[in-house]
């Protein structure tokens, strides 16, 4: 995959923690600049593990099941996570669970911890997508690192300067982004059209 096919998809997963982000500057009073710089740490490192334990994963999988067409269905599996994750993005925007926006005096890394928890189980299957596809690791890693810790950040302060009202759109633009990239895998790999 190019670097343009690799940045749609890392920005596709990425939104998802823009939109959570979003929820948190939605309660804050001030961003405190000193929690927001751990919170970047604390994403961009557990997104970064996630993707290199997703793309072992794939590798993994690879070696252990050497076959003919092993990279035909591992580029199947890739579309489908593809896919599937924008899938799960468009049910977050079309659930649009509300947030009751009320005064936080102190956010806490705690709520982070579990966020970035979360975030990167999904991460750990793009991880495996790209492994299928086999993407150049070192650049997805930087992708991942740069482009957490941009969304984290213009999430939290989107929040707290307009509120959470966009989180559905983010959640949608990040589907489609998926989507496409799990078009563009169906369309150059799969079917082998370009």
């Amino acid at each position: 995959m190019n670097w343009v096919e690799n940045l749609l998809i890392v920005a596709g997963i990425s939104l998802d923690i823009f939109g959570a982000m979003e929820c948190q500057g939605s309660l804050v009073n001030k961003v405190n600049k000193k929690l927001l710089s751990g919170i970047c740490v604390l994403m961009a490192v557990c997104q970064l593990i996630a993707l290199f334990l997703g793309h072992f994963l794939s590798d993994l999988f690879c070696k252990s099941h050497p076959m003919s067409d092993e990279r035909f269905l591992g580029e199947i599996l890739a579309m489908v996570i593809f896919f599937g994750l924008g899938i799960r993005l468009i049910v977050k925007a079309i659930r649009n669970e509300r947030v009751e926006e009320h005064l936080e005096t102190n956010l806490g890394i705690h709520r982070f911890v579990r966020l970035a928890t979360v975030s990167s189980l999904y991460t750990v299957l793009a991880g495996i997508a790209f492994g299928f596809v086999g993407t150049n690791l070192v650049a997805i890693l930087i992708m991942i690192v740069v482009i957490t810790i941009a969304f984290v950040i213009g999430g939290m302060y989107t929040g707290y300067h307009m509120g959470f009202t966009s989180k559905t759109t983010v959640y949608t633009v990040g589907a489609i982004l998926l989507w496409i990239a799990g078009i563009d895998v169906l369309l150059q790999r799969v079917l082998s059209i370009f």
